[in-house]
């Protein structure tokens, strides 16, 4: 009981910080998010047993050059597809190889287009129609919550087949689709506050981006959750850091943004760019 009280007070204060900076200003979202990047590149480095500055200065130029578009924005275009083809290479390691082989190298790439461009692309989906807007944001967040919540509720109580035993034993195929129903569930509710509380001239997206939306953040995040399972199976480490007291370190809560934000921001792109 006193654990699942720890980790629940964890939870909202975690929460409450990441809203409360997303709705004050852009300055503090920025501000928060290098926090939290700094904090999770020290987490994700630890597990990769790579010791090194050049990350932090790597992170820091990602955060001032490609989210606030100093660099022209064929360069954010180019991290893009540097980031998906990165990412499906570690989805490709997390399916078919025994053991993801980090060689110095390889442990750069992924720091780079893993890690800090996961974070960028993180503080550029509320910036995709050229204002800051928050709302957006939180839904994203919201999205990955819900699917989560929905996930382990729904694998602890009804899960029977495991969906990748090797990696993750407590990972189910019934968790899984509950965790689609879950962010599908979570898309239609805020589809519908953002169309009833929005002002009359702001634009909102219609339903079925939020439902494409919220299976790209259930189907992805699920990988981004997997391959970070897979990376602590290999450090043989349970969590990725102490930092926050019942769920382990922020690696450990981000992982499946860090991860599919690449793919949403590259949805949101392309809706944006054909409307």
């Amino acid at each position: 009981m006193k654990e699942i009280l720890i980790r629940t007070l964890s939870g909202v204060l975690y929460i409450s910080i990441i809203i409360f900076a997303m709705f004050t200003s852009r300055e503090w979202f920025m501000g928060l998010f290098f926090v939290l990047a700094v904090i999770t590149l020290s987490e994700y480095l630890k597990l990769v047993h790579l010791t090194s500055y050049l990350a932090y200065f790597l992170l820091a130029a990602g955060f001032y050059f490609l989210s606030y578009n100093i660099f022209d924005i064929n360069s954010v275009y180019l991290l893009l597809i540097m980031s998906t083809f990165v990412n499906l290479f570690l989805l490709k390691d997390v399916l078919w190889v025994s053991k993801i082989p980090m060689f110095e190298k390889k442990k750069y790439i992924t720091v780079v287009f893993y890690i800090i461009s996961g974070f960028v692309f993180l503080t550029l989906i509320p910036m995709i129609g050229g204002e800051f807007i928050p709302e957006l944001i939180v839904a994203v967040f919201i999205l990955v919550w819900s699917n989560d919540t929905f996930a382990f509720l729904i694998g602890k109580n009804f899960g029977k087949h495991k969906l990748l035993e090797r990696i993750s034993p407590n990972k189910t195929i019934e968790g899984f689709v509950g965790g689609i129903l879950g962010a599908l569930f979570a898309g239609f509710v805020i589809f519908n506050l953002l169309e009833n509380y929005r002002p009359m001239d702001a634009e909102t997206y219609p339903l079925w981006i939020w439902i494409v939306m919220a299976i790209i953040v259930s189907v992805f995040g699920t990988i981004g959750d997997l391959i970070q399972s897979k990376f602590k199976r290999q450090a043989g480490v349970k969590d990725s850091g102490i930092i926050m007291p019942g769920h382990g370190g922020l690696y450990d809560r981000l992982d499946s943004i860090i991860y599919s934000s690449p793919f949403v921001y590259a949805f949101l792109l392309i809706v944006d760019n054909v409307s």
